[in-house]
């Protein structure tokens, strides 16, 4: 049975069921559960009081203009363990990322009160949004950028992922970039090891491209991992449009928020697109009732920035839930999301002109799988094909040409096995992996 509230504590009067949120207000969805001795309204006071003005007691300094900064609980369902809180955007400093994380994000983790407390969505209003530069090129300039409109983008990790040295590495990539592979990927654990310093490594990857563009007329790019510390990070990106390179990669949630920022700044300086890799995300998105979902995380690079960005895919090694990953790639793609028939969790996002993020599929792909990928996911796709590409019997070439020929034959309607019969890396890579589902 719940204690009775003390008679300094406040928390219920954050709760106003009767609330109708406006259109300026920053909405979050929170799904909790209140640890024993408390009771769902008794959690549901204290996300929303910590979250804003409130804290443990009542106070001395609180006058009714402070008062309107409350924020509101104003939707709680105890059976799905829901409830939604409305903020005042003027809780909110514009602009910036990380103050975002520290308010809604941030202590209501820690209290005692709270068994488990995931962040579901957030809903953000257009001010808050204006405030916010948005993807420099979006899926259209990406498409510019490497001349690349009738398929998905492909790219690939030279492997093993860490331990070629530059020299090793760099041919790998040009074989990655011959066999028709657009986008050369460094891992998201390497960096600047000293088997693979970033400088010499950039320089003989990008003299590696250049060498299989004119050989093959296509354009190529790479997405070379600049993850460092801030000042680091700038000199590195720096260095990538000294070789007129125009992409760079970064591990989004390794770096920060703030970092996550100032390379946005950076990209727009330089005229580079992010590559957003999501390294560390499981670590709080997997738990389906404590952490954030992965749907806010992405909503929050687009806001901030990024061009592309990981999601996952409905094929590969990563675990998936359908649902999610059909939300996440919407609501980084649609100008306006709506939420699924009968979703009461998600909230409606208007974007108003921010920019789409190419999705990135990844994670124990190959061209067996790459047409059962296409028909969930569709062709507005970057697709990151590892050891589908490098670990071909006939090698890396072979395992670039066989991942365009999968392509091509779904694009065109012809069955893998059947255009296989006249394109023999892609039958090889049949003969190795079939249509085998990684785990």
């Amino acid at each position: 049975m719940a204690e009775e509230e003390p008679e300094f504590e406040w928390y219920h009067e954050f709760i106003d069921e009767n609330h109708v949120p406006n259109a300026d207000e920053l909405l979050v969805v929170f799904k909790a559960k209140p640890s024993h001795g408390f009771t769902f309204k008794d959690i549901a006071g204290r996300v929303a009081s910590e979250s804003s003005i409130g804290t443990w007691t009542t106070l001395a300094t609180l006058d009714e203009n402070i008062r309107s900064l409350m924020a509101k609980a104003y939707y709680l369902d105890e059976d799905e363990g829901i409830i939604k809180v409305a903020y005042p955007i003027e809780l909110f400093e514009l602009g910036n990322i990380s103050q975002l994380f520290s308010s809604v994000m941030g202590n209501i983790f820690g209290m005692k009160a709270v068994k488990s407390l995931r962040v579901l969505d957030i809903r953000f209003p257009r001010e808050y949004i204006e405030s916010f530069k948005g993807p420099l090129f979006g899926i259209d300039g990406v498409k510019n950028i490497l001349k690349v409109y009738d398929r998905p983008i492909l790219a690939t990790v030279p492997k093993p992922k860490v331990g070629l040295d530059s020299e090793k590495y760099a041919r790998v990539a040009y074989e990655i970039a011959l066999g028709g592979i657009d986008l050369v990927k460094d891992d998201e654990n390497l960096t600047s090891q000293n088997f693979n310093k970033f400088e010499k490594r950039l320089e003989l990857v990008m003299k590696a491209i250049e060498k299989a563009e004119k050989e093959t007329g296509e354009r190529k790019g790479y997405l070379v991992n600049v993850t460092s510390d801030p000042r680091e990070m700038e000199r590195r990106i720096k260095l990538v449009a000294d070789y007129n390179n125009r992409f760079f990669m970064l591990d989004i949630l390794c770096v920060g928020p703030a970092a996550m920022q100032m390379a946005r700044d950076l990209a727009e300086d330089y005229k580079l697109a992010i590559h957003a890799h999501r390294a560390f995300h499981a670590a709080f998105t997997r738990n389906k009732d404590h952490g954030v979902s992965f749907f806010v995380i992405a909503k929050i690079a687009r806001l901030v920035g990024v061009d592309h960005i990981h999601v996952g895919t409905n094929v590969g090694k990563m675990e998936a839930d359908l649902k999610a990953l059909r939300d996440i790639q919407r609501v980084i793609t649609e100008n306006k999301f709506t939420p699924e028939t009968g979703d009461r969790i998600l909230e409606p996002q208007e974007w108003f002109g921010v920019k789409p993020v190419f999705p990135v599929a990844s994670g124990g792909l190959h061209p067996g799988i790459l047409p059962d990928l296409l028909k969930f996911m569709g062709k507005d796709l970057i697709i990151q094909v590892g050891g589908g590409v490098t670990g071909h019997p006939d090698g890396v070439v072979a395992g670039g040409m066989a991942v365009r020929q999968a392509i091509e034959a779904y694009l065109n309607g012809i069955p893998l096995e059947e255009y296989g019969k006249t394109h023999r890396e892609l039958a090889r890579a049949l003969e190795k992996w079939k249509f085998v589902r990684p785990a």
